[in-house]
């Protein structure tokens, strides 16, 4: 996953939950370093009985924020989303030569 490009991440789930099982997932893909490197990360775990969904909102450093509902996607699915637009951004940065 490249996640040079992110500069915000908010996990909201419910440690508990099966649904839950890609927000974890995606917050161990993050690497350690991320936090010195300026990654904001934010996670709330919701109560046992909470019956809200686990969602994902990132944040990239063109200013696009993107909010995913996790109940309904795998972490092959997160991934990709947010892949998709990591590498247009890499592209831009490659043409430009920054």
């Amino acid at each position: 996953m490249i996640t040079r490009f992110l500069t915000e991440v908010r996990v909201t789930f419910n440690p508990f939950a099966l649904r839950s099982k890609p927000a974890r997932l995606f917050l161990s893909l993050i690497p350690p370093s991320a936090r010195n490197d300026g990654m904001k990360v934010e996670s709330k775990m919701l109560p046992r009985s909470s019956q809200e969904p686990a969602s994902l909102s990132v944040k990239f450093k063109d200013g696009k924020e993107m909010t995913l509902d996790l109940s309904k996607m795998r972490i092959t699915e997160v991934m990709e989303e947010v892949d998709r637009h990591s590498r247009g951004l890499a592209r831009k940065e490659e043409l430009l030569g920054n």
